[in-house]
């Protein structure tokens, strides 16, 4: 069973930086997707920022493009999600979530994602 756990949330001015964190256990795929999504009071679900296990590569949406970039760390079995120029319209509740076997086309699809942390919150102030 696929575990992931969000940390690194926290409260930031505006401009300001942070790394959020999904350590993960259980996984058996050498080929998967980490994606971060995020989810505003009163707004839906919203994907941001995607790695792809195979290759190392960061997806991105248009609106943190620029100035969010995941990373991995394998020997920690952990995917970061760095995040800089934070803007007041970030602030979120950010999850990690894990899927198998997946192709990007079907990134920003939460549907396709078998395992969730449980989020960390990121606020923003202006």
């Amino acid at each position: 069973e696929v575990q992931l756990q969000a940390s690194g949330g926290g409260l930031v001015q505006a401009g300001g930086s942070l790394r959020l964190s999904c350590a993960a256990s259980g996984i058996t795929f050498d080929d998967y997707a980490i994606g971060w999504f995020r989810q505003a009071p009163g707004k839906e679900r919203e994907g941001v920022s995607y790695f792809s296990s195979s290759d190392g590569s960061g997806y991105y949406a248009d609106s943190v493009k620029g100035r969010f970039t995941p990373s991995s760390d394998s020997a920690k079995n952990t995917v970061y999600l760095q995040m800089i120029s934070l803007k007041p319209e970030d602030t979120a509740v950010y999850y990690c979530a894990y899927a198998p076997a997946i192709m990007p086309a079907f990134y920003s699809n939460p549907d396709f994602y078998t395992a969730w942390g449980q989020g960390t919150l990121v606020t923003v102030s202006s």
